[in-house]
């Protein structure tokens, strides 16, 4: 398999990290979506990454359909429950720190626009939603060691992905003063190969 990403792109990251968590060869292949000469159109119609390119040379892309293939691909390590109602609530948190993340990169691409160009009501939208949905996660998590409760899973995957991003990107926000609980979970997601070896480029 090849996943094709960038290494500022914080999907590709959370795809990185699972497939190192399930310990799945693969080919990384830099690419900018960006960029003029990027084939990444040609993988994705939507242009975007991370895209991964099955051994039969078939596509998946968006980070949240990239990630629930992988677990299924391989039984060691699992990240998602097989199904129920614990299997959404893993999903659920996805879904928020992924939002989080689509907010965190609309602030951050709106704030590059040309002054004259660039909309602060917009800006300052996107980092109310940051706001509250840390406040959510912060309350959720409360004293659990792991997002979903007792276990490693994909919430702290993306929860983990979602907070490196701030740092890298939004290092103004300071989540760390504001919710103890998530400086801690993120301390010991850090603490992984999987996180550490995947930290945000460029």
């Amino acid at each position: 398999m090849k996943l094709i990403g960038s290494l500022t792109s914080p999907y590709a990251r959370k795809a990185r990290i699972v497939l190192a968590e399930k310990k799945i060869e693969y080919e990384f292949v830099l690419d900018n979506p960006w960029d003029a000469a990027s084939g990444v159109p040609r993988l994705n119609p939507l242009g975007k990454v991370p895209v991964l390119v099955l051994d039969d040379d078939s596509t998946l892309f968006d980070s949240r359909v990239i990630v629930e293939y992988l677990d299924g691909v391989s039984p060691n390590n699992r990240l998602l429950p097989a199904a129920g109602r614990e299997r959404i609530r893993v999903k659920r948190w996805e879904a928020l720190a992924d939002g989080v993340l689509d907010a965190a990169v609309a602030a951050f691409l709106e704030a590059k626009r040309p002054k004259k160009e660039r909309s602060a009501s917009w800006i300052a939208r996107q980092r109310e939603k940051i706001d509250r949905s840390l406040e959510m996660m912060s309350e959720e998590l409360g004293e659990q060691p792991w997002c979903a409760g007792n276990a490693f899973s994909l919430a702290d995957v993306a929860v983990g992905t979602a907070l490196g991003y701030l740092d890298f990107r939004l290092a103004d926000i300071k989540w760390r003063e504001q919710h103890a609980n998530l400086a801690r979970l993120f301390d010991e997601l850090m603490a992984r190969p999987s996180f550490a070896e995947t930290v945000p480029q460029g």
